[in-house]
């Protein structure tokens, strides 16, 4: 009975993953061929060509999809989450410099960024895609695509706010009718025209480069967008398992792509005035608007995915200290990975429609679409090496063998998509360059405060002895502060000793951290170490993937034996609350003192973001300099 029931678990694990997964990917036959024969870089459409293509196609999706990630990279799991950041964080874990460690988190970094782009875009370009085959309806319909494109992008970020588990609950079955309806269009093409299977033979990749010289090697940047959704098997590993995902790319999605791909190559060889929409035009004209309305649904699942995961990398920078708190809120109780952070939605949604507004058509998009994925997809290969001569032990030979295969691809692909810098490319570039000065900016900010803090600060140990002596007036109650720092006095404590002149009976300093770690097993989360009589530290610490949550954190003190003189529940928590003032002394540039003081303005209040209870919290103004 155990091992039905660990199949049927399995089952409905697979298809899951299917809608979320391989969305991404799974939309790429929407414009990847098209792009090849129709794009800015398109070559003619011969059957030498079309065969060229086909395989170039097909041994990408082999080398950089199915042996890259499925293979290689799935295996870096950090405690079970997978994404460039879970990498980086694993890779600065091995022996390393200080020197490779501050390169190592400059790559992570950087990458991480891109990914914002690749959120941006995505839902742009898969949804136009999309609603652009009802032109090949009626061209009725042509001055109404990027108003219908736009009015479903608002409508999907809008209901982000209510949570997806219901519509998450149809994302499989719609993408495992979205790739058996790609199969069997594909098919029904191949049928036609069988001679498209040939396109096998690497001879014909190989032959094509060749033949168009330069003008063939840009075509790779076409043919890179059937890899796209690459990275987001990996960024989703904490959400399933490597079985789930590897069942589901070698049993349904590889071979439903693949089965596409042929079948829009034969058509095109059958007919060479389809290059404009081969996936439209592969569909017979009595099933078009069905394959409108079913692709547009697969599309907005393909984007709900990278939402989703943006989200994700959002609440993973903000733990590492790289992004300013915001709101995160949490939509599911049962999964810990569904989660919303409307500053970040919004955003998203301006910059998507945005993009479509400008761009007009998926085909120019696609000129933008594909560089931020190439570059990720380099630096990933790079993080990989570290972690498996480092973390995993493999002799130096076979890392080198590993990685300089997938490097060369990789670096191909990304000289092609250079070109399209001019086209379009600049924007996820330019988009990733101010995210990390985003992320610079916050963190060399705080940095800067803290130390000032620390200077302004008197040693912990200086107040207990004074409480000792009995020069300071005692209250009842237990009071706690936040700090930054362990061992120095917060500065909440000071103003409240200089203001109120006195000091509650029992005081607790917590200070929280974040490991560089997925989660931090729970008994493991916090350590108490008393300073003195009824004056305690506890030290705090968190995963990049989990929320902090100190009054759940004192209650399980409680649970555990610590005995709070009013209670867990009665506590008064003190805090600063700081107001910055900038002095222009030079230790910021003016431009990112100014983006620091505007994020510093909007940055959720830690009586927020900690979860105090708001009747609890008393707060003290005071001035910081920077």
């Amino acid at each position: 009975m155990a091992p039905k029931t660990s199949r049927s678990r399995l089952a409905l694990l697979c298809l899951t993953a299917l809608g979320v997964v391989y969305g991404d990917i799974g939309t790429s036959p929407l414009y990847a061929v098209r792009e090849c024969f129709y794009g800015t870089h398109a070559v003619p459409v011969t059957q030498a060509n079309i065969l060229g293509v086909l395989s170039l196609i097909f041994w990408t999706l082999v080398i950089l999809v199915t042996l890259k990630y499925h293979v290689y990279v799935l295996r870096a799991d950090n405690k079970g989450e997978g994404g460039i950041l879970a990498m980086m964080a694993l890779a600065r874990g091995a022996n390393l410099g200080p020197r490779t460690k501050k390169l190592l988190l400059s790559l992570g970094l950087f990458g991480a960024a891109l990914l914002y782009g690749d959120g941006m875009i995505t839902p742009a370009i898969s949804v136009l895609s999309a609603v652009e085959g009802l032109e090949v309806a009626t061209p009725v319909f042509t001055p109404y695509i990027i108003p219908i494109t736009a009015v479903i992008l608002v409508g999907l970020f809008s209901i982000q706010s209510r949570g997806t588990t219901k519509v998450g609950m149809l994302f499989g079955p719609v993408i495992m009718l979205w790739f058996l309806f790609m199969a069997a269009t594909g098919a029904a093409g191949i049928l036609q025209e069988p001679s498209v299977l040939a396109s096998f033979n690497p001879v014909h990749a190989v032959r094509f480069i060749l033949e168009n010289g330069f003008r063939g090697y840009l075509v790779l940047g076409a043919v890179f967008l059937v890899a796209t959704g690459g990275e987001a098997l990996y960024a989703d590993l904490g959400h399933f398992n490597e079985k789930a995902i590897q069942l589901d790319w070698f049993c349904v999605a590889a071979p439903c792509l693949l089965l596409n791909y042929l079948g829009q190559g034969a058509l095109l060889l059958a007919n060479p005035a389809a290059a404009d929409n081969p996936f439209d035009r592969l569909v017979p004209a009595w099933a078009l608007y069905p394959a409108v309305l079913l692709s547009t649904a697969a599309t907005v699942i393909a984007s709900q995915a990278v939402i989703s995961g943006v989200f994700s990398l959002s609440r993973q920078a903000v733990q590492l200290g790289y992004l300013l708190r915001l709101r995160i809120t949490h939509m599911s109780s049962h999964q810990m990975g569904q989660i919303y952070i409307p500053a970040v939605n919004w955003i998203l949604m301006l910059a998507t429609v945005a993009l479509v507004a400008g761009f007009k058509r998926s085909t120019n998009l696609a000129s933008a679409y594909g560089i931020a994925i190439s570059v990720t997809m380099v630096i990933t290969t790079l993080l990989a090496f570290i972690v498996s001569r480092n973390v995993w032990s493999w002799r130096l030979p076979v890392c080198l063998a590993v990685t300089g295969t997938f490097l060369f691809a990789d670096l191909a692909f990304l000289g092609a998509n250079s070109v399209k810098v001019l086209g379009g490319g600049w924007f996820p570039l330019i988009s990733a360059g101010a995210v990390v000065a985003v992320f610079v900016t916050w963190n060399r900010g705080r940095e800067l405060l803290a130390a000032q803090q620390v200077r302004e600060s008197l040693p912990l140990a200086q107040i207990v002895e004074e409480a000792g002596r009995g020069n300071i007036a005692r209250v009842p109650g237990t009071a706690v502060f936040l700090s930054g720092t362990p061992g120095t006095t917060p500065s909440a404590l000071l103003h409240n000793l200089k203001h109120n002149k006195v000091l509650h009976e029992q005081n607790l300093f917590v200070s929280v951290r974040t490991e560089d770690i997925p989660r931090v097993p729970e008994g493991e989360r916090f350590r108490v170490r008393s300073v003195g009589p009824e004056f305690h530290e506890v030290g705090v610490r968190y995963g990049f993937m989990e929320d902090p949550d100190i009054p759940e954190v004192l209650a399980k003190m409680a649970a555990s034996g610590f005995a709070f003189t009013a209670g867990p529940t009665r506590l008064t928590y003190i805090l600063s609350d700081n107001t910055l003032v900038t002095t222009h002394q030079g230790r910021l540039p003016p431009w990112q003192l100014a983006l620091f003081a505007f994020l510093y303005r909007n940055a959720l209040r830690p009586t927020r973001f900690f979860r105090l209870p708001y009747n609890q919290v008393i707060e003290i103004g005071r001035q910081l300099q920077l």
